[in-house]
């Protein structure tokens, strides 16, 4: 039996589609919490009369917090259960919003964007851990992307119907409006979502912080775990710097895009994320020895093709920067990838920890990335949302190749550790050649 038959038969526990559907909800509001200032960058300048360089402060101290939270918010998933972390991470951001809403100086800003990279750290780990609780094995990596396959519905909440209230009753009513839906949120995962199905153990377990540092060594001791860590360093930087904070201004400023026609970009862009994720997923599930390749071809089809933009004399043309957009959306369930690698490489008892590393590479990419656009537009003089210049946006985007350069070399260094350990432990990887010729043979026979 094929693995996706097998994954198709396998019994799912009763209430497990109701449970996912309100942890996907909520990776949903999540996203759009994470990505609410990027439709919001030039109106933020404005309201706090502060530069590019500052504005990307406020997105990179997110993501610190995001990042720096990883690994503590996998060992509490492991003492507390996902559902705890689930509430408190809605309720964070809920009370961030709330801040941002009535915000009228930079301080208040930043501890706005604070408490929503907390509540946004507690929360896609923690329904991560829902899926695997609740779902057999084989049907964990299509859940895990169709969790982040629904999360991207959250960057269309972000930028149309907030991009929408901006632009009509203003900044207070467009950041409460989203304060209060997350609040509501809070109060649904309270109702509905369960850690494990009825019956089974929690597995929920306290541990003494040496037992804890001991099994996070041994998660990194792992090629496999380190080849997931790297997968998930090269994959979603792009996407999520672009989605988060320079994706609009790029098109806008940069390109001389109509506001309209870049929030149709980053409408595409969120479809096209959440349109390959199951595919995505299909494809790990099918052929798990070749997840690795499955990853370089993302990561070498978005550095091809900002090549090409990069590239360009003078403004894109509008359907290269449609397949731009395309292109580096496979970067968000490409990254979906690194976390399978964390699920096939660890023990159900150190899985949070591994899973909230792996979670930190990405994000510390994206950080350098949001930092470096923003000090090396300040840098050329592009303070101001009037100064943006294309030529300032494509030095400034050049920085991706480098961070790229580094995840493949991780990726080719860890996949070869990988493969070497394996072939110790007597497991043969089947030839990308032999697997085609098997194929081909079996297609003729037919």
């Amino acid at each position: 039996m094929g693995t996706a038959t097998a994954a198709r038969r396998a019994p799912v526990a009763r209430g497990a589609w109701l449970v996912f559907t309100v942890g996907a909800l909520a990776y949903v509001v999540t996203v759009g919490n994470r990505t609410s200032l990027a439709a919001a960058g030039l109106e933020a300048q404005e309201r706090y009369g502060i530069g590019a360089g500052t504005l990307s402060s406020f997105a990179v101290l997110q993501f610190l917090v995001y990042a720096a939270l990883q690994v503590p918010v996998g060992v509490l998933i492991d003492r507390w259960g996902p559902r705890r972390l689930v509430v408190a991470g809605a309720v964070a951001m809920g009370l961030g919003q709330a801040l941002l809403a009535v915000s009228t100086g930079t301080g208040q800003a930043v501890l706005a964007r604070v408490l929503v990279g907390a509540g946004d750290a507690a929360t896609f780990v923690s329904v991560l851990r829902v899926v695997t609780n609740w779902f057999p094995p084989q049907r964990v990596p299509v859940m895990t992307q169709l969790v982040g396959l629904f999360g991207q519905l959250g960057q269309v909440f972000s930028f149309v119907p907030l991009v929408a209230l901006l632009h009509g009753p203003g900044w207070t009513a467009a950041y409460g409006g989203v304060a209060g839906f997350t609040l509501l949120t809070a109060v649904l995962a309270v109702l509905v979502l369960r850690d494990v199905p009825p019956g089974v153990e929690n597995p929920r377990a306290a541990k003494p912080l040496a037992a804890v540092a001991g099994d996070l060594r041994a998660a990194l001791r792992h090629p496999e775990m380190r080849l997931g860590l790297w997968s998930h360093w090269a994959t979603p930087f792009s996407g999520n710097a672009f989605a988060a904070l320079w994706g609009y201004p790029f098109l806008v400023s940069g390109q001389g895009l109509g506001p309209g026609t870049a929030s149709a970009l980053l409408t595409l862009y969120t479809v096209s994320a959440a349109g390959t994720g199951p595919l995505m997923g299909s494809l790990v599930a099918r052929h798990p020895f070749r997840r690795s390749w499955i990853v370089l071809a993302v990561v070498g089809g978005q550095s091809l093709v900002w090549s090409a933009v990069l590239l360009w004399p003078g403004a894109a043309p509008l359907w290269l920067l449609a397949v731009l957009v395309v292109v580096v959306a496979t970067g968000i369930p490409g990254s979906m990838i690194g976390f399978d690698y964390a699920r096939t490489s660890n023990p159900a008892h150190r899985l949070g920890g591994a899973t909230g590393m792996t979670n930190v590479m990405g994000f510390t990419a994206t950080i350098v990335l949001v930092a470096l656009i923003g000090l090396l537009l300040d840098l050329q003089g592009a303070g101001t949302p009037q100064t943006y210049s294309l030529e300032a946006f494509k030095v400034a985007f050049a920085v991706q190749l480098p961070l790229w350069a580094v995840g493949v070399a991780g990726i080719l260094v860890s996949r070869r550790q990988t493969r070497r350990l394996m072939a110790r432990d007597g497991v043969v990887v089947p030839r990308v050649r032999d697997a085609v010729r098997e194929r081909l043979t079996a297609a003729r026979g037919r």
